[in-house]
């Protein structure tokens, strides 16, 4: 009876409403055949984010006891509740919402990136990533014998494999000596258990593997296939045996936390234990996928469209982070990039930024910027959001949804800031997700007020300047550069420069500097 219990399925579709997904031209098409045009490529695509969701309330109804919906989405109204001394709002979504700690990593899974659990011992993160590894068609031992554990005595050969002994003995050359390559990485999907227990140099060889997909030893290349990563860490902060390198942590593309266990489900384990069962046992067959279903939703997810108006938020979001204007004399370099890079006091730099508004600007927040790699994982999380929930395309939520776990380990928050100092804001300095989330809606209102939706006049002549400057006339030209030229008048005016202000200008620099070359081979003609 177990057994069936275990491994029971919905029948049900588990989003009766979902819209069918979008199918846009792709230039890669032309390189594949003929095309898969309308209900033809909705009917191939759709079963599989509908399994995907049959993974996503299998592993959270019968696997991991994880009932904290922490991405909300609402289609009207909420009930909410205000609770405790604090006032923290306890809110009822009206709308299918998920939990972090499963859907994320199976996100990953989808569009095999990489996915960092954190949190304190036996709060399963280990048997989440093990899920996914039998997900994708790998029986349990298979996927626990090839499961990285991180320990500080671990070698590059231990990681990536050891050359014969008799062919080191022998060998003439390099070239004649056979390598034992670990089988783990030949695995589609990777687990490295405690990383932050891996010793530095150790560390620099896994990065070569999650950043360049291959292996290296004695001049012996190993190609890795495509695959979802996960790494776990029971403290992320520096508690490791060893301090992660940076450029490992970057590749880090979603952090997901384990939250406590609620003993209110305290009757499901009991039932684990008198049946002598472990779930990871029991996938059902109907959620297994093979290689060639993963690379079908991967490009399903690619396909999945973000909306100008969604994108420009983003933007807007992410402008607010890098600019540091006591750092560069010249204009370009005014970033906190090149504060870190010289080394600079940074209180001695804050010191003399005198001039803004440190409460109202989001920039003074942070420790540094976003990355490019951070912009397109979220870009990409955000698609895999929107096509797990059915959609063509990403709506704002799907953005603020994903926005915190992308960004947990990259946009480093700066203590001292004023906005951390408010009574009310005292307990974003340890809750990190909170703290981005509100952070993606303090921009969001900024953005409102600006009503920049509808009154944007650098994104007019950017999109502009886009529709190509063939048969622009050199009088038309002319036009453009004035107007460009009026508009950075007008905008550097008695203002302060904010982190948007700053990205906007640059922009406008940019475009006058592509108008006077395409005017100077006008001229020469």
């Amino acid at each position: 009876m177990a057994f069936n219990l275990f491994q029971r399925l919905s029948q049900a579709p588990t989003k009766p409403k979902s819209a069918p997904v979008a199918r846009q031209f792709d230039v890669a098409d032309l390189y594949q055949g003929p095309i898969a045009l309308g209900a033809e490529g909705e009917a191939q695509a759709r079963p599989f984010d509908e399994k995907l969701r049959q993974a996503y309330f299998w592993i959270v109804n019968h696997a991991i006891i994880s009932p904290h919906y922490d991405i909300e989405y609402n289609d009207g109204p909420s009930q909410t509740y205000s609770v405790g001394d604090s006032r923290r709002t306890l809110n009822l979504p009206s709308a299918q919402s998920y939990s972090s700690f499963i859907l994320l990593p199976l996100l990953t899974f989808a569009t095999r990136r990489k996915c960092l659990f954190v949190g304190g011992p036996g709060r399963g993160k280990t048997a989440s990533a093990l899920l996914m590894g039998v997900l994708a068609g790998s029986t349990v031992k298979e996927v626990k014998r090839a499961m990285q554990h991180g320990h500080p005595q671990m070698t590059v050969a231990d990681l990536l494999g050891n050359p014969l002994p008799a062919d080191l003995v022998n060998a003439q050359s390099m070239d004649d000596i056979r390598i034992a390559w670990r089988a783990w990485l030949g695995m589609r999907v990777k687990i490295v258990d405690e990383y932050n227990r891996i010793p530095t140099r150790t560390q620099s060889a896994l990065l070569t593997v999650m950043g360049d997909n291959y292996a290296e030893v004695l001049n012996h290349i190993y190609e890795c296939p495509e695959a979802a990563w996960y790494l776990t860490a029971n403290d992320d902060q520096g508690g490791g045996t060893y301090q992660v390198i940076e450029a490992l942590r970057d590749r880090v593309d979603v952090t997901v936390q384990a939250l406590a266990f609620n003993p209110r489900f305290l009757n499901e384990l009991l039932l684990r234990v008198e049946e002598n069962v472990r779930p990871e046992e029991l996938v059902p067959p109907d959620i297994i996928f093979t290689e060639g279903e993963v690379d079908q939703i991967g490009v399903a997810i690619r396909q999945v469209g973000i909306p100008d108006a969604v994108r420009r938020r983003l933007e807007f979001f992410a402008s607010q982070f890098e600019l540091f204007e006591t750092a560069g004399g010249q204009f370009e370099y005014m970033t906190k990039d090149t504060a870190r890079l010289a080394g600079a006091d940074r209180g001695q730099a804050q010191a003399a930024d005198n001039g803004r508004d440190r409460l109202k600007d989001l920039g003074c927040q942070t420790l540094n910027g976003i990355s490019v790699r951070t912009l397109m994982a979220l870009m990409i999380y955000a698609k895999a959001m929107a096509y797990f929930r059915g959609n063509g395309e990403v709506e704002l939520e799907d953005l603020r949804q994903v926005l915190p776990f992308v960004l947990h380990n990259k946009l480093q928050p700066d203590p001292d800031a004023p906005f951390f100092a408010l009574p009310e804001n005292a307990a974003y300095r340890s809750d990190r997700l909170g703290w981005l989330r509100r952070l993606f809606d303090l921009s969001n209102d900024e953005f409102n007020r600006l009503d920049l939706d509808r009154d944007d006049p650098v994104g007019v002549l950017s999109a502009e300047f886009d529709l190509g400057l063939g048969g622009v006339s050199e009088r038309e030209t002319l036009a453009r550069l004035n107007r460009i030229e009026k508009l950075i008048g007008e905008r550097t005016k008695g203002r302060k420069l904010y982190g948007p202000l700053y990205d906007d200008l640059l922009k406008l620099k940019y475009l006058h500097q592509r108008y006077t070359n395409y005017r100077s081979w006008l001229r020469s003609q």
